[in-house]
């Protein structure tokens, strides 16, 4: 068997009242109880699909001329023009 490492952790009282009726039920500890929980936690986590962003590209070949090289300043002109901005 692994190390094990001592520490305290902060449960509410009726999550505990919960668990110590599944101890009681199941005969299983407290401790096998809390291990099982973050187990089936970190796994689920860890199996997660990382979110990725789809591509809303437009066909095109980038930006115009006269944009491609000007400033912020000048990009939030052409954008706001026209729309009282």
């Amino acid at each position: 068997m692994g190390t094990h490492m001592k520490t305290t952790i902060e449960i509410s009282d009726a999550l505990m009242t919960q668990a110590k009726e599944v101890v009681a039920v199941e005969g299983v500890t407290l401790r096998s109880l809390v291990e099982e929980g973050l187990r089936r936690v970190l796994n689920e986590r860890q199996s997660e699909e990382r979110f990725q962003l789809e591509s809303a590209s437009f066909k095109g070949e980038g930006l115009q001329p006269g944009v491609k090289d000007g400033s912020w300043d000048r990009l939030r002109d052409l954008i706001y023009e026209g729309r009282g901005g």
